[in-house]
């Protein structure tokens, strides 16, 4: 079956949303110029996102939320065709991603999965420093050999035969400096305490200390922050205060139960 959007093989485009109406537009008209099919995944939106998403002509699917990797693996489930393109919502494709994209002789013995370099932007500005480029990402995929891996935060392709294109997509996933750190401080941090709380993991009060300046060191040394400037250094400063507070969160649960019990263990996102 052909495609005239792509060489010789149709994709299937997945995008999972809560709240997205900002971006699911523009997320989608970026997959439509290589799939021939749309699919959302809503855990729950209270804003347009679903209603924008249809107008797109996308195929809604909603689910309550599961957890990064099981979430994600419902569109891919779903789709009608066996190559999958996921984004998440805040993700663009370039124009030399679509030329790699469509350039493709996708088949059944070949790779599993294609990584794609990502461009992660703080408002209108690309930060290259702190391992935000390439930072490679398998978003192409052949979903009868390969899926996202069965966890609950920052689940990834699981492919073994990939290859890497030379071509970027954009995320955009902070709009300024300020959501940059209330993200790192807010939900992130305490959905990744969540996470390790329900897993068993246990800390002491050593913990927060020493894995928000491994963070910080990491990101603004090792990963050449400084020769971002501000936008460097402040990366590393929210990487560092969203280590700092999983684990002082994660303590927080063991230590006190006034609080553990007012925690909705079954919401994580």
């Amino acid at each position: 079956m052909t495609d005239s959007r792509q060489g010789t093989t149709p994709i299937s485009g997945v995008v999972i949303t809560l709240d997205e109406a900002d971006n699911i537009e523009a997320c989608l008209a970026s997959l439509a110029q290589v799939c021939s099919e749309l699919i959302v995944v809503d855990s729950g939106s209270s804003d347009a996102t679903l209603a924008r998403a249809r107008a797109m002509g996308a195929r809604v699917v909603e689910q309550p939320y599961l957890g990064d990797g099981p979430q994600k693996n419902v569109g891919p489930a779903l789709a009608s065709h066996r190559w999958v393109l996921s984004l998440d919502a805040d993700e663009r494709l370039t124009e030399q991603a679509v030329t790699a994209i469509r350039a493709l002789a996708l088949s059944d013995d070949g790779p599993d999965g294609y990584a794609l370099r990502r461009r992660n932007f703080i408002g209108s500005r690309w930060v290259r420093a702190c391992g935000w480029y390439p930072d490679y990402c398998i978003r192409l995929f052949d979903r009868d050999r390969t899926a996202f891996s069965d966890t609950r935060q920052h689940a990834s392709v699981q492919a073994t035969r990939t290859v890497r294109l030379d071509a970027d997509l954009e995320h955009y996933s902070f709009a300024d400096l300020g959501e940059l750190f209330t993200k790192a401080g807010g939900r992130f941090s305490r959905r990744a305490a969540k996470i390790m709380y329900l897993k068993g993991r246990r800390v002491n009060a050593w913990s927060p200390w020493l894995h928000g300046s491994n963070a910080f060191m990491r990101k603004y040394l090792f990963q050449r922050g400084f020769t971002a400037g501000v936008d460097g250094l402040s990366v590393a400063l929210s990487a560092a205060l969203n280590a700092y507070l999983k684990y002082a969160k994660l303590l927080e649960y063991q230590r006190d139960a006034k609080v553990r019990e007012a925690e909705d263990f079954e919401r994580i996102w």
